[in-house]
């Protein structure tokens, strides 16, 4: 199971024990190693279009960035860090605006979404999109809707 770090509270509040429960249920049914250190970063709209366009050549704001320090794991200790989840204060919020979530549960889905691709999915294709959404909605059931 990831260990965990939040860089930067937001404003809003969240249930570090929800975030734990994502982590556990996470690592019961995705069956990869998930040992290392994980940070949840948050920074403003300009610094994320710029981290956008600098790794992924996007010059704009996005909600969320995953990333990997690593291609090989196997020479971590299980203290260092290995990934980093940058969000928008500001997209999360929005996302509460535009589809109604609220602001902690539009936190959460983008947690799960985003552990997601640091575990290696991702949904540019139709058949990886189905997956990764399937696989989304049931970390989602295990730890909010029991």
């Amino acid at each position: 199971m990831f260990s965990y770090n939040v860089i930067q509270t937001p404003s809003f509040k969240y249930n570090t024990k929800s975030i734990d429960n994502i982590f556990k249920n996470i690592s019961k049914i995705v069956s990869k190693d998930q040992k290392w250190i994980l940070n949840i970063v948050f920074l403003d709209s300009c610094s994320i279009q710029k981290l956008n366009n600098d790794y992924r050549w996007i010059n704009k704001t996005t909600d969320v960035l995953s990333f990997h320090y690593f291609e090989d794991f196997s020479l971590l200790n299980n203290d260092d860090l290995a990934w980093e989840i940058i969000l928008s204060e500001e997209k999360i919020i929005s996302g509460w605006i535009e589809y109604k979530l609220w602001t902690e549960k539009e936190f959460y889905k983008l947690i799960i979404h985003s552990v997601l691709h640091i575990l290696w999915y991702d949904h540019e294709l139709d058949n990886d999109y189905k997956t990764m959404q399937e696989l989304e909605d049931k970390i989602w059931k295990e730890v909010f809707e029991k």
